[in-house]
């Protein structure tokens, strides 16, 4: 192909938002070149994985299974940084090309080819518009790239009250089974509906990426769906969670897209009517320059703003990142669900909480519902201590009753996270600083919603353990971004409704970067559907 910047866009990043933002170009017949770090899962590993994925999971040799678990461990502050397969790769290589202290802050970026699509846990949640008020788009202008994200990605829903709040966007969606605990505790939430609608509370099954079998379907050498073989945790051997690195895929067979792998973007600026793109290989070092008829950041939230700063030497100036709080807090049940040890099932989140009452917050309180897996189980164990061996008859009975919430707040009662580009005389490189500022009222709102678990627990036949409540570091639920948030009318560090900082016509910021505040309920999707947005609408200019 001709090097003619007039003759195609560029998108820096593998990631959800990056192959959206891809795919939004490529419909309207655009070329589209993707640079990306590309980090990939090690070859011994991926062996391992192509050896599960060819048999069922009763075949799997018990080495094979142990080795994707390998790192892996849970207590009752939750899980470490996520490992994919066993290995670290996500995260791989991100401390050599960006330079940067974590102060207090909990997230990592990724140069992985799929970016955190690697390690997330595939919910699906759109956004309401009572949590986006001061966004200069509405829903209703995310709802056509909403229903085109899940033309791509697939989706595990099933019709229920929680469409009144967040509608599903497609007619094609296909139900996961869910477990004995989640039927129990379902079970629990139908019968105590009004008790629950007269507290604000709404409940539904999770809405998940991930590829359910289609009813009436039969096991076959090509799986149609979701076998339930417990390793969603530590990844999907079958590919049946939605990752970007698929989409990648997909799009690399299409004649107008091309990948070029192994780059990292340093720097970008806009030349006359065209924007240039200079950085290296992430192997050699060895320089590079494009340019291109316009260009798409989407390489996270870290990476893009250390290149917005660093285009235009902004040394030593802060900027605010935002981020959805996230907690854990488990949740004991009074029955019993049978041996869940022994049970097949996903273990992702199988139940929806979503509380809407002003007395709380003014904004959606989401709450992801996980039952049993072998993690939960690890955690069980070391809360018990050297007592578990002998105590195991406890802890077996423990884990069939216990639920495991995991919570988000909305960014305005979170805290916020300080960037700051640094020039490191010691390294000759700059370097990011990232301080996490706390904000008071974060545990209040938290507490006030155990509490409010607390008081529906009659009705639930299930408590909250308030003394296990495990608030995390700013940044762990990696729910975080609006560094460089859309305003209607801009300001000098912020984008316009097309992502486009410092007046820039032709440059456009398209992953959580530009959203201008993180709503509770998941991130990922409204990330993928308004960097679609971006691509249908600055296409067209």
């Amino acid at each position: 192909m001709a090097d003619n910047s007039d003759s195609f866009s560029v998108v820096v990043g593998s990631g959800p938002a990056g192959v959206s933002c891809a795919k939004a170009l490529l419909a309207q017949g655009k070329t589209v070149r993707m640079l990306d770090a590309g980090v990939t899962l090690e070859r011994a590993r991926a062996e391992i994985v192509a050896r599960l994925r060819r048999t069922a999971p009763a075949e799997w040799a018990s080495g094979d299974a142990s080795q994707i678990k390998a790192g892996t461990s849970a207590s009752t502050k939750g899980i470490p940084l996520k490992l994919a397969y066993g290995s670290d790769f996500p995260y791989q290589e991100a401390e050599k090309h960006i330079l940067a202290d974590y102060e207090g802050v909990g997230f990592r970026p990724s140069f992985a080819q799929g970016g955190l699509s690697n390690v997330w846990g595939a919910a699906m949640m759109p956004y309401r518009n009572a949590d986006i008020e001061d966004w200069p788009i509405q829903v209703s202008e995310l709802v056509p790239h909403y229903e085109a994200v899940l033309e791509f990605t697939g989706l595990s829903a099933v019709p229920d009250d929680l469409e009144t709040l967040f509608p599903l966007y497609t007619r094609r969606a296909i139900p996961l089974e869910s477990g004995r605990q989640s039927k129990l505790f379902f079970s629990r939430l139908q019968k105590a509906r009004a008790q629950l609608a007269a507290a604000n509370v709404h409940f539904g099954h999770a809405r998940l990426a991930v590829k359910a079998a289609s009813p009436g379907s039969t096991e076959r050498a090509e799986r149609p769906g979701c076998v339930y073989c417990g390793l969603c945790m530590y990844g999907c051997p079958y590919g049946y969670i939605y990752n970007s690195a698929d989409t990648l895929r997909e799009l690399m067979q299409q004649p107008g897209f091309h990948y070029e792998q192994d780059v990292i973007v340093r720097r970008v600026s806009e030349v006359g009517d065209t924007a240039l793109i200079e950085g290296c290989n992430r192997l050699t070092r060895a320089p590079f320059e494009m340019k291109c008829r316009r260009l798409y950041l989407a390489a996270g939230v870290v990476p893009t703003a250390q290149i917005l700063l660093h285009s235009r030497n902004l040394y030593d100036q802060t900027i605010w990142m935002k981020d959805s709080q996230y907690f854990l807090l488990p949740l004991a049940m009074i029955n019993a669900a049978g041996d869940v040890r022994k049970e097949q099932l996903h273990t992702l989140s199988q139940l929806f909480l979503e509380i809407t009452d002003p007395s709380v917050s003014p904004y959606t309180v989401h709450l992801q519902v996980y039952s049993y897996n072998d993690l939960i189980g690890q955690a069980v164990s070391n809360a018990l201590g050297p007592l578990a061996g002998p105590l195991d008859f406890l802890g077996h009975a423990l884990e069939r009753r216990l639920l495991v919430l995991q919570g988000y707040l909305h960014s305005r009662h979170s805290a916020r996270i300080g960037v700051t580009l640094r020039k490191d005389a010691g390294e000759g490189r700059d370097r990011l600083q990232l301080n996490a500022e706390l904000q008071p009222e974060t545990r209040h709102i938290i507490r006030q919603v155990a509490r409010k678990l607390l008081g529906l627990g009659w009705h639930l036949r299930a408590w909250p353990i308030i003394p296990m409540l495990q608030v995390a570091q700013p940044g762990r639920g990696f729910h975080s971004g609006g560094a460089f948030p859309m305003r209607q009318q801009p300001g000098s560090l912020e984008t316009d409704v097309l992502g486009r900082p410092f007046g820039w016509r032709r440059i456009h910021a398209v992953d959580a970067t530009v959203l201008p505040t993180i709503p509770a309920t998941t991130i990922t999707f409204t990330v993928m559907a308004n960097a679609h947005r971006i691509a249908t609408q600055s296409g067209k200019l």
